[in-house]
């Protein structure tokens, strides 16, 4: 049996895919090899996070990435995917201070890479520079809830229960023109109760079952990053462990001379 061709994952999908109840599925990538990876697993999103300042980078928050630091990130992920839609996160303080600002960066990402879109934090005070940017043709996914670039504000990284202020946050969000947006950390009758009343997808990052679609950071899913382990991380792989061990046996070949041997070496 001929497995059929996978077409590209296009903005219209988005809303194809919670009209039709088709669950979207995202994904968080960093570099070329990942994301080539991710892609041929099917991935129908991935999204270029500033989530990289934690798990690529080191940090405890994502306040500290810059916007060349994204550009290239973007543009690797951008160059892998053949199918997925790629969005890339707008950086703290690269979007807030103005809509012109927003353009401006949004612009490079667009101009700069192959990302089909951006994405930004924030709700109701957000939306008029989201509705800016969708009128420049720029597509926008929002992210409601918990918003890791307002830890600082939000008093750490907690689920956020205000009802609401998410709810009308999500709202504004939808009705300013984005095609989809991001629930983080909020429980999950809320999620639920979003995503029967806005008219595009939500996609859940500790948010239930009942968003349009999930997203997961790649590192946590594959058992990569070990600092911290959110409640609503499954694991399906832990590849720290099959690292270390790959990487201890070859220094063990090495150090024992083992490796290279005669059919790894050229005569």
């Amino acid at each position: 049996m001929t497995t059929p061709t996978r077409r590209p994952f296009t903005l219209s999908d988005f809303a194809r895919c919670k009209t039709e109840g088709r669950k979207i599925g995202v994904l968080t990538a960093y570099d070329y090899t990942t994301a080539r990876l991710l892609d041929e697993a099917g991935a129908d999103c991935l999204l270029v996070g500033d989530s990289l300042g934690t798990v690529v980078q080191g940090w405890d928050t994502t306040l500290r990435v810059t916007l060349d630091q994204m550009l290239y990130h973007a543009e690797m992920v951008s160059r892998a995917a053949r199918n997925a839609f790629v969005v890339a996160d707008l950086p703290f303080l690269t979007y807030q201070v103005s809509p012109e600002q927003a353009i401006e960066t949004a612009g490079k990402y667009l101009k700069g890479t192959q990302c089909h879109a951006v994405k930004l934090e924030g709700g109701v005070t957000t939306a008029p520079t989201i509705k800016r940017l969708v009128s420049c043709g720029i597509p926008v996914m929002g992210h409601v809830g918990l918003t890791p670039q307002s830890v600082r504000a939000l008093g750490g990284f907690k689920v956020q229960r205000d009802e609401t202020r998410v709810l009308a946050d999500a709202q504004a969000v939808a009705e300013s023109g984005a095609f989809a947006i991001v629930l983080e950390c909020v429980p999950a009758d809320l999620a639920k109760q979003i995503t029967a009343s806005i008219s595009i997808p939500t996609i859940g990052i500790g948010a239930g079952v009942h968003c349009d679609g999930q997203v997961l950071v790649t590192p946590d899913m594959l058992g990569l990053f070990e600092s911290f382990r959110p409640k609503f991380v499954r694991r399906y792989a832990e590849l720290a462990d099959t690292i270390r061990a790959a990487a201890s046996e070859y220094l063990k070949d090495v150090r024992e001379q083992t490796f290279p041997n005669d059919q790894e070496s050229f005569s």
